[in-house]
C-alpha cells in the first residue's frame, strides 16, 4: 500500500499529492482568457479551495513557484498575492516568465507545496 495519497487523478496529472505530511498542488486559472489579475484571482481561489481540500491552508505553505507568460505581470500578481498570502506566513518563493502558457489561454500557472495541518 501506497503512503502517497493522490486526488483528481488523471492520466496526466492529479490535483494534488499528498506525502509525509507535504501537499504538492499546481493549479492554473480556472477559466482562460481575462486579464492577469482576473487570472490571478480565480487561480488562487481555486488553489486555496484545493489546499483545504487537501488538509492544509495557505497559512501552511512551504514553498511557491509562479510562472508568468508576461514578467510585466509582476506587480499586478504581486498585489494579488500579498493580499492573500496571511501575514508572517510567506513561503520561499521563486517568480519565473514562461511562454508556451499562452497557447492555453493562461497569464498564470502556480506551484506549490504545503504543510498538512
Amino acid at each position: 500500500m501506497s503512503d502517497i495519497q493522490r486526488a483528481g487523478t488523471t492520466p496526466r496529472y492529479s490535483d494534488y499529492s499528498v506525502h509525509n505530511g507535504v501537499v504538492y498542488c499546481v493549479e492554473v486559472p480556472p477559466l482562460a482568457g481575462g486579464d492577469i489579475a482576473t487570472q490571478t484571482a480565480a487561480l488562487l481561489a481555486s488553489l486555496e479551495a484545493l489546499l483545504i481540500r487537501a488538509g492544509s491552508g495557505k497559512d501552511r505553505l512551504l514553498m511557491a513557484t509562479l510562472y508568468l507568460v508576461d514578467i510585466n505581470d509582476y506587480d499586478a500578481v504581486n498585489a494579488l498575492w500579498d493580499a492573500w498570502v496571511p501575514p508572517g506566513t510567506a513561503p520561499a518563493r521563486a517568480c519565473v516568465e514562461v511562454g508556451r502558457l499562452a497557447d492555453a489561454g493562461w497569464k498564470v500557472e502556480i506551484a506549490v507545496q504545503a504543510a498538512t495541518a
